[in-house]
């Protein structure tokens, strides 16, 4: 014998109940023996419920939702039923509403509707649904009968949530089946007292009378079937990647429940747990899939910890002092208080210090809670040995379930790790002697985000999810969305990460979305946006979706996007920029900066602010922490600059290159910030700091290469104009050096402490004769690299580099968030 349940959003709709049917005549043609349990159809015994108030509170519009309901029951009929079996359904269901409709009206006189009331009132659902379905499987040539629960569960009078009489059910479960051959389709949720008065079983009642069929008959399994595959390793509605959980074992499948998975509830499975009878949760419009297989036996060759679950809005409550110490009967004189209030602890946890005890309970009774424990404890508190009762709001409970827990060591070090990566805080631990259960209260706004990066770290570990939020797609940008593009796959098979770009933005427009921006034609609908781009919503948005393993792109040279750079950290998100605004302005705000990063355990990274895409930092930062004293460091830093005087030869005019470096997109917007040495500042700045050095930009010593008139003009057009005539001076400048032999690099220095900028004269023996295009070269005297000076040299500028190192920090800070 097997027993089905199926719930109300299985049975929401005719056609669902036709595809339920086509299940039941798979299994009725096999020759297998079962029973089935219906809910009421989907949403009517809210509607139940909804007419019933309306009636006591003197709305006399409860007739017309009398009226739906009726209409509701009958359609489902006339679309399943036909001929006399049709008829005789109408006739039994007119009979039904309209003592549903005296039992209202009743309500309604007396203005009062009891909990014994409501139950008879709620029973129509169940008992129209199962009806209804008897007779359609008869139609379809099944030999059904319709079973009205009451007749064989049996219950307290304790209205609204009766206790069971298991004995006395056990023997009417039997004595009813072992003379009605036909499939008994029975009502769910429903059961009746001594006196035959209606009473429910409470919340998961149509599961709970599964349950209790399936010890009464000994059944082989239970099969609750729902509108999910299973029961899933996180909630699908706060986790996309969730999937089905394959076995587990009825303490895992309690603690899950307990957790808040809706598809199981904890007293439905206490019948069947008891007798050792497997429960398979299906679902309704997947019937193929195998679902989740509920039994007494563990797999320990499965995963360690089996689910992700929570609670999402907890008060979490302190009880401390000193007074507490070595003090027996503490436990006992606090829970005592709280079970007199009828308040239902959730989570308790105390160190081994005994100064404190937590405990976490559902929100709305704080208050009360508060009240009931310091009026317990008023002399401890008066005499100022124990605090008042600290209480603590907007919280959730997090927890992770297995029962091979115990089996493997380094799970919770695995468990706080993926926390502490994405920046959120444990507010209070607890974790049971079985290891089956650890739960972490945490604040409510990072729910989401800690139950993703659970699930990453325990599900997912082989592939790292990271969500980019990106500000500026002109050519960086667009390149880097490019190469993100065309590496994915690779990335995805030999990296195990997962590149998704949730927010975009451009001067214009921003976009968003939290399943991933289509990197095919992201153009398209950036330009089709309709929201308006503004730095401080688009940010605010980025914190407000509060994503695992969110990485914030900067690739502009905005300083008002970089002035945002603090709360970002701030708020435990990672930040890539080629933006050098941050890091070279004052040397306060950079220190600032690291130290939030520090304290969030996010990263901060940088390396495309000196050299684009050249390791010009990281090997800076290597030298300095494998113990190498910096002596001097040398450089063309500038990928503009470069390129205009490598190419700056015999017969070329200097504003023709200045142009072309322009377009090619080397220059800054302005070119005059490259020449000017503004930018090369910026980089010896940031190499100064990166050694220790707190340097200012009015410590930096720039030689001027442009006449007065260029850096005074008031536009860039008119800027080209004053170097058009300028081109004898800079050609005057080239062909001096070229006498000697020589030629001309903007050359940035730092040392003894001492940073300087300037265009200097070098020779072939110097390591930046050679130069081409716009190679960046940096030099590195150390006390290791004395004689033979440390060498770093590639593209300085230009979208492709840049954006590789930018696509190069992602993937670090990726392999740092696992």
């Amino acid at each position: 014998m097997r027993v089905l349940k199926f719930g109300g959003s299985s049975v929401a709709k005719p056609e669902r109940i036709r595809q339920i049917i086509e299940i039941l005549k798979d299994y009725y043609k096999k020759g297998d023996k079962f029973t089935v349990v219906f809910s009421a159809f989907g949403g009517v015994t809210d509607s139940l419920i909804e007419m019933s108030k309306t009636a006591e509170n003197a709305d006399d519009t409860y007739t017309e939702m009398v009226q739906a309901f009726s209409q509701r029951h009958i359609d489902a009929a006339k679309e399943l039923l036909k001929g006399k079996r049709l008829k005789d359904a109408l006739k039994d269901l007119d009979e039904n509403h309209q003592i549903l409709q005296n039992l209202l009206y009743g309500i309604y006189l007396v203005r009062e509707a009891s909990p014994r009331t409501m139950d008879y009132v709620l029973s129509f659902g169940e008992r129209n649904s199962a009806y209804i379905i008897a007779h359609a499987l008869n139609e379809e040539g099944i030999n059904a009968s319709y079973l009205d629960a009451r007749k064989v569960i049996k219950t307290d009078k304790n209205f609204g949530s009766a206790k069971v009489d298991f004995e006395l059910t056990y023997e009417k479960i039997k004595e009813y089946y072992s003379s009605r051959p036909e499939v008994q389709i029975t009502t769910g949720f429903i059961a009746s007292a001594k006196g035959g008065l209606t009473t429910t079983l409470g919340r998961g009642g149509s599961d709970y009378t599964a349950s209790l069929l399936a010890a009464g008959l000994n059944a082989k399994h239970v099969e609750i079937w729902t509108d999910v595959n299973g029961v899933l390793t996180a909630d699908p509605r706060k986790v996309k990647k969730a999937f089905t959980i394959p076995t587990m074992t009825y303490a895992e499948a309690m603690e899950m429940s307990h957790f808040g998975a809706k598809v199981i509830y904890p007293p439905t499975l206490q019948p069947a747990l008891k007798k050792g009878i497997p429960i398979y949760i299906k679902n309704t419009f997947n019937p193929s899939f195998t679902g989740t297989y509920i039994s007494e036996k563990s797999d320990p060759d499965g995963h360690a910890v089996k689910g992700i679950s929570s609670i999402s809005h907890v008060a979490l409550l302190t009880l401390s002092g000193g007074g507490l110490f070595g003090v027996p009967g503490i436990a006992a004189r606090l829970f005592n208080s709280l079970a007199q209030a009828g308040i239902n602890i959730i989570l308790i946890t105390q160190g081994s210090s005994e100064h404190s005890i937590s405990f976490a309970i559902q929100p709305q009774f704080a208050n009360k809670a508060k009240k009931k424990v310091e009026k317990e404890f008023e002399y401890e508190i008066q005499m100022g040995i124990v605090e008042p009762v600290k209480v603590e709001d907007d919280l959730s409970v997090i927890a992770i379930i297995g029962e091979n827990m115990r089996y493997r060591p380094g799970i919770s070090g695995r468990l706080f790790n993926a926390l502490g990566n994405n920046g959120i805080n444990a507010v209070a631990i607890a974790q049971g002697s079985s290891e089956l259960n650890v739960s972490v209260v945490i604040h409510r706004a990072d729910e989401s985000k800690a139950l993703n990066a659970l699930h990453e770290a325990f599900f997912l570990s082989e592939t790292r999810e990271l969500h980019i939020f990106m500000v500026g797609v002109g050519l960086i940008g667009g390149t880097l969305i490019k190469q993100i593009k065309e590496q994915a796959q690779f990335l995805k098979e030999n990296q195990s990460i997962e590149i998704k770009f949730v927010g975009l933005s451009n001067s214009k427009k921003m976009l968003f979305d939290t399943d991933g921006i289509d990197l095919k034609n992201w153009k398209k609908k950036l330009m089709a946006s309709k929201e308006e781009a503004n730095m401080s919503i688009f940010i605010d948005k980025m914190k407000n979706l509060n994503l695992s393993n969110t990485i914030f792109i900067d690739n502009t040279a905005n300083t008002g996007i970089a002035n945002h750079y603090e709360s970002i950290l701030d708020a435990s998100i990672s930040i890539s920029t080629p933006n050098k605004i941050a890091t070279s302005s004052s040397y306060l705000k950079y220190q600032r900066l690291k130290t939030i990063a520090k304290k969030r355990g996010v990263q901060f990274m940088y390396e495309t602010n000196v050299g684009a895409g050249l390791p010009v930092i990281s090997t800076l930062r290597d030298l300095i922490n494998s113990g190498d004293r910096i002596l001097k460091i040398e450089g063309v830093l500038s990928g503009s600059l470069s390129f205009i005087f490598n190419n700056f030869n015999e017969g070329v005019q200097f504003s023709d290159i200045v142009k072309k470096a322009k377009k090619l997109g080397y220059t800054e917007p302005d070119p005059r910030v490259d020449l000017n040495g503004i930018d090369v500042r910026r980089k010896i700045i940031i190499l100064a700091r990166e050694t220790g050095l707190p340097l200012e930009a009015t410590d930096v010593k720039i030689e001027n290469i442009l006449p007065k008139a260029c850096r005074e003009a008031e536009t860039v057009d008119d800027f080209f104009k004053e170097v058009e005539k300028a081109n004898a001076t800079f050609e005057k400048k080239r062909a001096k050096a070229a006498s000697k032999g020589k030629v001309l690099r903007m050359i940035a220095s730092l040392d003894k402490g001492k940073a300087s900028i300037g265009l200097k004269e070098v020779d072939d023996s110097h390591p930046f004769y050679s130069l081409s295009g716009s190679d960046n070269m940096i030099v590195f005297t150390t006390e290791r690299y004395k004689e033979r000076p440390l060498v770093v040299r590639g593209p300085g500028a230009g979208a492709e580099v840049t954006a590789a190192g930018v696509f190069a920090e992602i993937i670090t800070i990726g392999n740092l968030l696992s």
